[in-house]
């Protein structure tokens, strides 16, 4: 038998190491041919609705054909090109294009490939800022982070987010950074008393935070209100402020960006995930005049030496053009509305049910298209919880792709998912709840 004739599952199981897994004990990996919609097809023709966008980042469909068009047809034309030196209508129009939905002080766009590189450039950006205010220094500036974060996997947006297993063997080499417990509905007062405590005694450069929603630590969520006071402290400060909207940005939350229901401006956004509706890497810090300005200089050693081989990449930034095609049409804007009536719906429904002393959940969380389910279970172990995989396996045996952050069970649509496609999800999670296979 050749590979070809091997099964992609066995072939998978040879050749490839997956995220976020542990390979030996995770079994063999699902081998997806094509997808259409919210829906995801197998080799043996077994369709699963798409409940999580992917990991958050289908925002429109699976091979959506204006995107797929879009793309191709780029292509045949400039499908790369180096960004130092060049530049390209794709990347132009692209900013253009955003800056009519982005916060109006956010001009300038500096390009890369995914959400940690994001988050790093806005962190480099806002230190090396400092330096060229301030001049050499002999004591390293800090910044201050959110307990519970997660802003990606390279050391820099490590150093920024929870110390926690999966960041455990790199401690040591981590930059110092100071938490803040996150102003969650009852610890809002605690989280600004840290944060002045923390800008009372340290120099600070920026403050790093996931608007409203703190996805991979369980959709843990926060409101406007309570972050825009800490915004405001940092402001007053000189404390340059970044908002990580990689999850949060393109209506996860019910505006475009979560940063658009703040009153208090931010010096930064971090993009990526749905910038491209999941079709091509491609990621955006996008910061102010002010920041800009700092780095605008006859020195040369002022410039901000960063990039990568795919900076500014055209197939990637047509995508997103193409992306932004879709949210202006007509039909976005009611389907938007129509998912956020229905996970409330959902959410208000749970809660009716979730009284009493035998409570399936602890908390009940809903912000725009984000529904997340926490579990009512004693010792919970988080993200090495076997209930996750356990959930993730049994919900692709009802045609459901789900995948539980430790004990909290979320759904991310993307827009195009039916509400009949909602109902089987829901349907799929209390089947699994009420019996005894999870």
């Amino acid at each position: 038998m050749t590979n070809q004739d091997a099964s992609l599952a066995k072939r998978d199981q040879e050749l490839i190491w997956h995220p976020f897994t542990q390979m030996k004990t995770s079994g063999m990996h699902v081998p997806l041919v094509r997808a259409a919609g919210a829906l995801l097809y197998d080799e043996d023709g077994n369709e699963f609705i798409d409940a999580i966008g992917s990991w958050w980042v289908n925002l429109h469909g699976h091979a959506h054909p204006h995107l797929a068009a879009s793309i191709a047809s780029q292509a045949q034309t400039l499908p790369h090109v180096m960004f130092a030196g060049f530049t390209h209508e794709p990347a132009i129009q692209l900013c253009e294009r955003l800056q009519r939905w982005l916060p109006n002080q956010l001009k300038r766009f500096f390009f890369s490939d995914n959400g940690s590189t994001a988050t790093e450039i806005a962190l480099k950006m806002a230190i090396q800022f400092r330096v060229h205010q301030d001049g050499p220094r002999t004591e390293p500036l800090k910044v201050i982070a959110l307990e519970g974060s997660y802003h990606g996997d390279t050391f820099g947006a490590m150093s920024v987010g929870e110390r926690d297993v999966f960041v455990k063997p790199f401690l040591p080499y981590l930059f110092d950074v100071i938490t803040i417990p996150a102003p969650t509905p009852g610890n809002e007062s605690k989280s600004q008393r840290a944060l002045e405590r923390a800008i009372e005694k340290h120099d600070v450069a920026a403050f790093i935070f996931e608007p409203l929603i703190q996805a991979a630590f369980g959709m843990q969520m926060h409101e406007p209100e309570a972050l825009d006071r800490l915004l405001g402290r940092c402001r007053d400060a000189g404390v340059l402020t970044i908002a990580d909207e990689v999850m949060t940005g393109f209506f996860k939350t019910g505006t475009c960006f979560a940063s658009h229901q703040l009153k208090t401006p931010v010096d930064f956004i971090c993009l990526s995930k749905a910038l491209t509706s999941g079709t091509l890497p491609l990621a955006l810090t996008v910061t102010t005049e002010r920041v800009f300005n700092a780095f605008y200089d006859d020195d040369k050693s002022k410039a901000f030496f960063h990039g990568h081989s795919y900076t500014g990449n055209p197939l990637g930034c047509v995508a997103a053009i193409a992306s932004l095609d879709l949210i202006e049409s007509g039909g976005f804007k009611p389907n938007l509305r129509r998912i956020t009536e229905f996970l409330e719906a959902q959410a208000q429904s749970y809660r009716k049910q979730n009284r009493g002393e035998n409570a399936r959940f602890s908390s009940i969380r809903q912000k725009g298209i984000v529904l997340a389910l926490e579990l009512n279970v004693p010792d919970k172990v988080g993200y090495l919880s076997d209930f996750g995989p356990r959930f993730f396996r049994a919900a692709l045996k009802h045609g459901v792709l789900l995948r539980p952050l430790g004990e909290v069970i979320y759904v991310v649509p993307p827009i195009c998912i039916s509400n009949d496609q909602l109902e089987r999800v829901f349907q799929v999670i209390d089947h699994l709840l009420d019996s005894s296979s999870v």
